[in-house]
């Protein structure tokens, strides 16, 4: 039985799906005024994981990431560039997609832009009218947090600490208190604007995500995620404002990850700390590494970043590397009956068992990597026949499909040139001839032309260094 840490009940709850067999999730995108920074990918990589799992264990998930390209930031650095939104949030927007392919993130299945949907808005923001909750004022309609009595549930907020008729114009809060939000926001020179009920103007940040879920996922939904961030007050309004206006709980089990930090500290471009996934490929970074360090750690736990960690993550992917090269090279041909299947289906259920308990990712590699010694140790031993190398390589490309990480984003090999081929076979010759001299040149000349030479029960065997 899956369970999830669900923000809105404080506990691991199981997980039901409204519609058995699927799943409606939704998770909050980029908002496109620059190139997204590895906090972001922290969001965006544990929320791919969740839903590989999911698709693993059998469920058809309905994904939707929403693409915020009109909010406060981007209207003033769309002005600063001298350039209307559309065409500022252009470019942010393909680079987004660019770093999701870069990552091998599945896509989402819709990504709605807000202004795209601003009809949609405006119609939550009619209904809502209808049912008390607004008011106007200079122009601007405002949610008024006192009409809704749940308020504050998601963020555990003190109901008699509320601020009543203190209004938030801005898309994000400059403090804590919880304050009556903007839905639509009066036309101010030098902003893009809609029409609508209440004049010329555009939504405000919240009321986009509650629109576009609900028209994709419909009124009630399984799964909302986002970085814990969002919890308050982006994620809090969402849910004052959808079921504010639907009467119907708007979604079933909120999910958060912790925040990111680099090498103990706050990220920030002040500390010279700030990456986005394009340095870090700049930097020479393998994007394989970068995601393995993105989901290694539990989501709810905090994530140290570091150059440090993405070299770990490379010696741990290497064991793999080297256990498969292993096993296409060094199982024996001779049939019979199997002997590491039962050990591969035990590492099968314990691998999905860590997911299944809140997508305990720590629990899961543990397995994968138990599993890595002990057929290491078969193949030492010359115990790992074809079938059983047939089998491991199975479930290690079955569990690839929710870690995304296992084997080498390139499936290409890359295969030594002839002349190191034939330097490797001339080394060869002189093992057995024992001139022990020249098998070491060899070897040397071998690795001066990039290749190490690896010296197995089965035969010399090159790798890339």
């Amino acid at each position: 039985m899956i369970r999830y840490y669900n923000s809105l009940t404080k506990r691991v709850d199981e997980f039901h799906p409204l519609v058995a067999g699927r799943v409606g999730l939704y998770t909050c995108g980029p908002t496109v005024h620059d190139f997204a920074h590895i906090g972001n990918f922290r969001a965006y990589t544990w929320e791919d994981l969740l839903r590989r799992h999911l698709e693993w264990r059998g469920y058809e998930v309905l994904h939707v990431m929403n693409i915020t390209d009109v909010e406060d930031k981007i209207i003033r650095k769309a002005n600063e560039a001298g350039v209307d939104i559309r065409e500022y949030t252009a470019r942010y927007t393909e680079a987004f997609f660019e770093d999701v392919r870069t990552l091998h993130l599945e896509p989402a299945h819709h990504y709605p832009r807000a202004t795209e949907h601003i009809a949609e808005m405006i119609e939550l923001i009619r209904r809502l009218e209808e049912r008390g909750h607004t008011y106007v004022s200079g122009g601007s309609v405002y949610f008024r947090i006192a009409s809704f009595p749940a308020y504050g549930k998601l963020a555990g907020l003190d109901r008699e600490k509320l601020i009543v008729g203190a209004r938030v114009d801005a898309d994000e809060y400059t403090k804590d208190d919880p304050a009556d939000f903007v839905l639509w926001k009066a036309h101010k020179e030098g902003e893009p604007s809609w029409d609508s009920p209440w004049g010329p103007g555009r939504p405000g940040w919240h009321i986009e995500c509650s629109a576009m879920s609900m028209k994709y996922l419909g009124e009630t939904f399984d799964i909302h995620t986002g970085g814990v961030d969002n919890k308050f007050p982006h994620h809090e309004n969402e849910i004052a404002q959808s079921e504010g206006a639907t009467g119907k709980q708007f979604v079933r089990y909120w999910l958060h990850c912790a925040h990111l930090v680099v090498d103990g500290e706050k990220m920030s471009k002040s500390l010279g700390n700030f990456y986005t996934l394009r340095d870090l490929l700049e930097r020479g970074h393998d994007p394989r590494y970068i995601r393995y360090v993105l989901l290694g750690t539990h989501y709810r736990r905090p994530l140290n970043f570091s150059f440090e960690a993405l070299e770990q993550a490379r010696a741990e992917l290497s064991r793999i590397d080297d256990l498969v090269e292993r096993l296409e090279r060094e199982a024996t041909e001779s049939a019979g009956e199997a002997r590491w299947q039962q050990r591969v289906d035990a590492a099968r259920e314990a691998f999905g068992e860590a997911l299944d308990d809140d997508l305990n990712i720590s629990g899961a590699m543990g397995e994968i990597f138990k599993l890595v010694r002990e057929v290491n140790a078969g193949l030492d031993r010359g115990e790992v026949a074809r079938e059983d190398a047939d089998a491991v390589l199975g479930f290690l490309r079955e569990a690839d499909r929710v870690v995304g990480a296992l084997f080498p984003f390139e499936e290409r090999r890359e295969e030594a040139p002839p002349e190191v081929l034939a330097l490797l076979e001339a080394r060869t010759r002189a093992r057995k001839e024992r001139n022990w001299a020249e098998a070491d040149r060899l070897r040397d000349e071998i690795l001066a032309r990039g290749w190490v030479v690896e010296d197995t029960p089965r035969g010399a065997r090159l790798k890339r260094r």
